[in-house]
């Protein structure tokens, strides 16, 4: 661990990736770098999984020994740390659509759900602790950005963001499980939950219920097989919410 001027520990990876510390080598200019391993470890995490990824497989990957990796990423923690970062790149262009404060934190709310999508081994990441990459940060500034033009006070505005980026999590995870326990790829027999409620509720019973149901309102998909309508009909709850609170301000 590296020591802040202030005696701050940054946990290993961060101080890698705020140039706290350098990669120790010898000899020539190594031909393998941490972007090479960083990158090799998200295509296997993208292609089978986060528990797919190992210190072996990346090495086979980049064409070097396991041991040799170990000059550069010093444990799978650190490496988490590094994939976590690497798959927030771009987050500096992404733009925020939109002239008034619920226009933008929705474009940014949207913005962060895909890039969870696009990488969706991320639902599998250990979050024992708030994000702190140099890219993760980036993606809160760019929220705050989002919320210039309102009177909430800055406290409420990450408490804000930390409610979004969870629900996005959330969202990404149930939709990962539920594709997962569809294909047996978690090694459970899928099980159809709208057809099973239609075969249990019966109108007597769960009259609101039973309405429901046979309305298609529990079927996972829309009927235009949009993925993502459960998750804009949350964001735009939160989002009313969140007016609300700026009224009371």
């Amino acid at each position: 661990m590296t020591d802040t001027d202030d005696g701050v520990v940054l946990p290993p990876g961060l101080d890698l990736l705020w140039g706290r510390r350098e990669v120790g080598r010898r000899g020539p200019k190594p031909a393998l770098s941490i972007d090479d391993i960083v990158a090799a470890a998200i295509a296997i995490a993208n292609a089978d999984g986060l528990e797919a990824v190992s210190m072996a497989r990346i090495a086979k990957a980049v064409g070097f020994t396991t041991m040799s990796l170990y000059r550069y990423v010093a444990s799978k923690d650190e490496l988490l740390q590094l994939m976590w970062n690497a798959s927030a790149e771009g987050v500096e262009d992404v733009e925020l659509e939109g002239d008034t404060w619920r226009t933008k934190i929705r474009s940014w709310a949207m913005a962060q759900r895909e890039a969870i999508e696009r990488n969706i081994w991320i639902v599998q990441m250990p979050m024992a602790t708030p994000p702190l990459s140099p890219n993760s940060l980036i993606w809160m500034e760019r929220g705050l950005e989002a919320m210039d033009d309102t009177t909430l006070p800055d406290g409420d505005k990450i408490g804000i963001l930390g409610m979004l980026a969870s629900h996005a999590l959330i969202d990404a995870r149930m939709g990962f499980d539920a594709r997962r326990s569809v294909s047996g790829a978690d090694g459970t027999h899928a099980i159809n939950y709208a057809g099973v409620m239609r075969e249990v509720v019966d109108a007597e019973r769960f009259p609101r219920l039973h309405r429901a149901v046979w309305a298609g309102t529990l079927d996972e998909v829309g009927p235009d097989g949009d993925m993502m309508e459960g998750y804009r009909f949350d964001l735009e709850v939160i989002l009313d919410g969140i007016e609300a609170l700026i009224a009371r301000a």
